[in-house]
């Protein structure tokens, strides 16, 4: 009997929280959604305002001294030492030696021939004389002013046919070119330095045997450098020489001014680049160093210059209306590293002035409350 009442208490507990729980769940499936609040992201924008925009063009490259020599000899013989060491970083004034060869032996064959000729013309000088009396005298003059220790002076000149027959006839023409051959060749055991500069390079000693052909050094004049660019095609009917140029080193600590010193004529059928020479002149620049150039290329009216990033890759950029982002085209005209110039964006339209991670058209924003925001216009 106990059991009975016992099952028939629990079946009414069961029965009365199944209806509890029932209604619990009918209550609850007509309660509202929570309503999720949107976002709204505070965005930098800028006004636009048109202007005209220079074109600066950015290329890298390295210096080189714009007068350079590289030593070869044409002559053999030892390397004799000079007043100054043959070293690089050794610096040389116009005119001094850079090079002296020993040229000893070929002297004395140089002293031979011109002593050849000497006789050769002393020996004509009694039938001169005789069968040219009106010629002798410019003849002696010039035996008079012959110097074996100095250069051969220029022959005299022959005024009528009869002397140049007698005179060629003697082989004293051939005689005086020889030995002015020999003198001419005399002067390239001695390489003179053609200006002012530095050795940079130096492949030989005093005391070594140097040959015929073989390179000696390098010699350069460390006032004035040029720097090579290479620019786009597009901008070869507008760069012009004699235009300012600002360089700078790599980590932006130094500043140089240079001009376009040369425009190379020919585009780069590979690369389809011109490339342009920059001239620069300064104490602290040193051949190799790497320098950053900027050109001015031209100047595009009705323009603006943003960031690279705010441009899609649609050639659209974010604007903001009503405090909804939405896209307008653009029209691209020139990209630089971090810049790029854009046309047909009206007057007075509100963009973006820093990318917003995740935008799209239709995205709520609210322009931030930033003096420098909302004054300042781009152009």
């Amino acid at each position: 009997m106990l059991r009975k009442i016992i099952l028939s208490v629990l079946g009414v507990l069961f029965i009365l929280g199944a209806v509890l729980f029932a209604n619990y769940l009918i209550d609850n499936k007509h309660k509202p959604k929570p309503v999720i609040p949107k976002m709204v992201k505070t965005v930098l924008t800028d006004t636009v305002k048109n202007s005209t925009i220079p074109i600066v063009i950015s290329a890298n490259g390295n210096l080189t001294a714009k007068q350079r020599v590289e030593l070869y000899s044409e002559v053999q013989g030892i390397f004799k030492t000079g007043s100054k060491l043959f070293k690089p970083g050794q610096k040389f004034n116009k005119g001094e030696a850079l090079i002296r060869l020993d040229a000893s032996e070929y002297y004395a064959g140089v002293q031979s021939a011109k002593s050849s000729l000497y006789n050769s013309i002393a020996a004509v000088m009694p039938d001169l004389r005789l069968d040219f009396p009106n010629v002798f005298q410019k003849w002696q003059s010039y035996l008079n002013s012959f110097d074996l220790n100095k250069t051969t002076p220029k022959l005299p000149e022959i005024s009528d046919e009869k002397e140049n027959y007698f005179i060629t006839g003697r082989g004293i023409v051939s005689a005086y070119y020889s030995v002015k051959n020999l003198e001419q060749r005399l002067t390239k055991y001695r390489i003179i330095a053609p200006f002012s500069g530095i050795l940079t390079e130096a492949l030989v000693t005093e005391g070594t045997l140097v040959r015929s052909g073989q390179k000696l050094g390098e010699f350069i004049n460390p006032s004035v450098y040029e720097m090579e660019v290479a620019i786009s095609k597009s901008f070869a009917d507008i760069l012009k020489e004699g235009e300012s140029v600002s360089l700078a080193s790599l980590d932006h600590t130094k500043a140089y001014q240079g001009e376009v010193s040369r425009v190379n004529g020919s585009i780069d059928a590979t690369t389809q680049t011109i490339t342009v020479y920059i001239e620069v002149k300064h104490a602290d620049l040193k051949e190799g160093m790497y320098l950053e150039a900027k050109l001015n290329a031209e100047k595009v009216d009705n323009a603006i210059e943003i960031d690279r990033n705010l441009l899609l890759d649609t050639e659209e950029i974010f604007v903001v209306n009503d405090s909804l982002l939405n896209v307008i085209p653009v029209k691209p005209v020139h990209f630089s590293s971090e810049k790029v110039v854009l046309k047909e964006v009206p007057d007075g339209t509100i963009i973006l002035r820093k990318p917003v991670p995740g935008a799209y058209a239709g995205m709520h924003v609210k322009a931030a409350k930033d003096m420098s925001s909302t004054s300042d216009s781009i152009q």
